[in-house]
């Protein structure tokens, strides 16, 4: 094993151990890998980078927080039922011959799996499974974003990508996002606030799908308020009052029973 390989195996090891045990000081991830402390910042800063965890005073932390909100595979097991509700519900605003944007979200993963039925589509999309998901679907043109791939997101993301997304028009897109403050949309990297920002600039027909617990968790960048939205598509555990709120600001709301 060479150096960089080294490196690598003791990176995805350490980012194994921080998400395992919630909180890791860093001085006892220098000592278990046998690095100096320097070697360990320089880790759990390019860890960071890449999305996996969160580096705090004294160590870093998997848990999720304003600025980071978990792993992919963290998130796909989170209100996983309701999710694929909520993408039933948004498949069926699917028109053949459309456009479609779709976010990297784990939500509108689900929805990338419920376009047979609906095609001829062209879908676009920075999420790297979306991709291999709507590759072998047959009546999908698919269109793929390129740029920084983040492996915590599982998705191509930053300026790059914001660029490419730019570059084309879209009938319809399909979004979600990590909390929703006070009528206002947050996430928790900038990176993923300036591809959305540019996704929406994209789309004639903007549509939010996120389940209620959304309405409940904190970010950390400011995307954009519900009202840039025509339509929330979420669970019937959000309350009755906030929808009502929702509604009286313009947006539309399509509420979906948790349970079919």
């Amino acid at each position: 094993m060479d150096r960089v390989e080294a490196q690598d195996e003791r990176r995805r090891q350490m980012r194994e151990r921080v998400i395992a045990s919630g909180f890791v000081r860093t001085s006892d991830l220098a000592e278990e890998f046998g690095i100096s402390l320097m070697t360990a910042h320089r880790d759990l800063d390019a860890l960071q980078a890449q999305g996996w965890l969160r580096k705090v005073r004294g160590g870093a932390t998997g848990l999720p927080s304003a600025q980071f909100h978990g792993s992919v595979a963290e998130r796909m097991a989170t209100m996983a039922a309701t999710k694929q509700q909520l993408a039933r519900a948004a498949a069926t605003l699917l028109v053949p011959g459309q456009t479609v944007l779709l976010d990297d979200s784990t939500t509108c993963l689900l929805l990338a799996h419920q376009t047979a039925g609906h095609t001829p589509l062209t879908v676009i999309t920075n999420s790297l499974p979306a991709i291999a998901t709507l590759a072998k679907e047959p009546g999908i043109s698919l269109i793929t974003l390129g740029g920084a791939y983040f492996p915590a997101y599982d998705a191509f993301m930053g300026l790059h990508t914001a660029d490419a997304v730019r570059a084309f028009r879209a009938d319809v897109l399909f979004m979600s996002t990590t909390a929703v403050i006070n009528g206002r949309c947050y996430h928790t990297s900038p990176e993923t606030v300036q591809v959305k920002r540019a996704m929406m600039e994209s789309a004639a027909r903007r549509v939010l799908v996120a389940d209620h617990t959304k309405f409940t968790k904190d970010g950390l960048y400011a995307l954009a308020p519900l009202t840039d939205f025509e339509l929330l598509i979420v669970d019937d555990g959000l309350p009755a009052e906030q929808i009502r709120a929702v509604r009286a600001a313009g947006t539309e709301v399509k509420v979906v029973p948790q349970k079919p």
